[in-house]
């Protein structure tokens, strides 16, 4: 059994150490199940041969909406891949960590078909985050319209963010990373480094926390973001948590408040990739918030984000559980409250970079995994007796 050994020194105080406790049965080609600390189940692959794929949708008749980072919408109808992309998309920018990326779903998607999709553009300025809002009709986007466009664009192809989720009043939220402008993610002139709030045709809600503050972009909702990545709403409270990449180590989880500054890059837990230093003033500062939770000294380089409320696995239920690239492994942290008790890697280099989870409306979880042969995966439960340790 592989162990991944991960220090954070809130629960080492407590004495806890976290292991990962999966054993991994099967190759990927060959179906078999895998035990966990609290679930047994199985790893099914749903299709292979994606292209770097990195946001997932369902539609409301089963169908499944998936990016690839190149620039193509797909459908999977009936677990298999249209060969068709979905037309009407506009020139995306594919280089390095840009592309097409986040794609979500109107909350009232049934009345009105809206599709919401990220995607990296250039001007004159450079590359950035922009934003746009279609409606589906059949294997053709129609009416689209760019509802966002991140100011300003930077020149290099890196920490786009670009994660989209609808709240509980239907607003969007989107994350747009500080695209190595570090210090920008301080300054609330731009978008940089910052959770954008909209309504869903792209106007600003007249409650955005910075509308009536001279020179304040009034579409930032908050900000000291380095990459995030990572949105989920919370299924009983409403919240939003978000997590987002720390440099060399650093990796955080959030929970976002409105009008909040997360503090990068005045204070992180992670470090200057090239001499390893300390960035910033410390680990905290008044005014600024500090994680719920983070990994040190390494990063998991965490990407996608979803709480488990389905009922194919009781005994995940309330779990938070998120990809991670860099960990090459599928983390589910176990909560009490805003606190995370317990951490467990699932997954440790079976699937390779996970990209996005998702807890989908048959209450199982799907995976992507990111790579020129990327697959569309899913955990189903197997109902057998529970291992036994050896005495």
């Amino acid at each position: 059994m592989t162990r991944h050994l991960r220090w954070h020194p809130g629960l080492v105080a407590a004495g806890v150490l976290v292991v990962c406790s999966l054993i991994a049965c099967a190759v990927l080609d060959d179906l078999d199940f895998f035990h966990s600390e609290r679930e047994t189940f199985r790893l099914v692959v749903l299709v292979k041969r994606l292209d770097h794929p990195w946001g997932l949708a369902f539609l409301p008749d089963g169908d499944l909406l998936v990016t690839e980072r190149p620039g193509r919408l797909r459908r999977v109808h009936a677990g298999a891949l249209d060969p068709r992309p979905i037309g009407g998309l506009p020139d995306v920018v594919a280089e390095e960590q840009g592309g097409l990326l986040d794609v979500a779903l109107h909350p009232h998607y049934q009345a009105n078909g809206w599709v919401y999709l990220s995607y990296v553009a250039r001007d004159v300025e450079g590359v950035g985050v922009e934003v746009l809002r279609g409606t589906l009709r059949g294997a053709q986007l129609e009416d689209v319209k760019r509802i966002f466009r991140a100011q300003p664009k930077a020149p290099l192809n890196v920490n786009f963010g670009s994660r989209l989720l609808f709240d509980r009043a239907g607003r969007l939220y989107i994350t747009v990373g500080d695209r190595s402008e570090r210090y920008l993610a301080q300054r609330l002139d731009n978008d940089l480094g910052k959770i954008i709030r909209l309504e869903a045709d792209g106007q600003v809600p007249d409650v955005n926390p910075f509308v009536q503050r001279p020179a304040a972009r009034p579409e930032i909702f908050s900000y000291g973001h380095r990459n995030p990545q990572g949105l989920a709403l919370h299924p009983e409270t409403g919240v939003i948590w978000e997590h987002e990449h720390g440099p060399l180590g650093g990796d955080e989880v959030n929970i976002l408040r409105s009008g909040a500054n997360y503090g990068w890059p005045v204070v992180t837990y992670g470090r200057e990739y090239e001499t390893g230093l300390p960035i910033g003033e410390g680990f905290a500062k008044a005014g600024m918030e500090s994680p719920i939770y983070y990994w040190v000294p390494l990063s998991i380089a965490p990407s996608g984000m979803a709480f488990y409320d389905g009922t194919a696995f009781p005994d995940w239920r309330g779990s938070l559980f998120l990809g991670a690239l860099q960990g090459q492994a599928l983390v589910r942290l176990e909560l009490a409250g805003e606190r995370v008790v317990r951490e467990e890697r699932l997954l440790p280099h079976v699937l390779g970079r996970i990209r996005d989870v998702r807890c989908g409306p048959d209450g199982l979880l799907y995976l992507l995994s990111d790579s020129s042969r990327g697959v569309l995966a899913r955990l189903e439960p197997v109902h057998l007796p529970r291992p036994t340790s050896p005495r």
